[in-house]
């Protein structure tokens, strides 16, 4: 399984939401992306520290510096393409999410809110977007 979005660019996925909520994915369909914010269902231990997928170093870091599922919350993020939205069903593309992980919620992406302007800092991660988009999960986070 990819370990972020971009290692996922060309999976696609569908989010069924139960009836009741459909009324509300009114107008989804118009942004580009959405932020979907989950449970991490299959995580029974949580660390404070962790040695990161992406670390080259293989150093071990805060968990609040990474994005490991082991975070005390279990909560997970991602941003992802929204294909369509039909009825109670949104397609999404750039999915990184086991399948049946509990959505929590889906906000849409704005880049007038977004988008981070100027010089930005990614602290120790040092891998490339190739390496990013290459690496995939093993057994430390389950």
């Amino acid at each position: 399984m990819p370990v972020q979005p971009k290692g996922a660019k060309d999976t696609i996925a569908t989010i069924e939401f139960k009836k009741e909520y459909q009324d509300g994915l009114k107008d989804l369909n118009g942004f580009s992306h959405a932020y979907l914010i989950y449970y991490f269902h299959k995580v029974d231990e949580h660390k404070l520290r962790v040695v990161p997928f992406n670390d080259k170093s293989h150093t071990e870091r805060g968990v609040f510096s990474t994005r490991t599922p082991m975070h005390p919350n279990s909560i997970g993020l991602s941003v992802v393409e929204i294909v369509s939205v039909t009825e109670n069903l949104v397609t999404i593309k750039g999915v990184d999410v086991l399948d049946e992980t509990p959505l929590l919620d889906i906000k849409p992406y704005i880049e007038n809110f977004d988008k981070v302007e100027g010089e930005t800092r990614s602290g120790w991660m040092k891998s490339s977007k190739e390496e990013v988009s290459q690496k995939r999960s093993d057994s430390r986070f389950v």
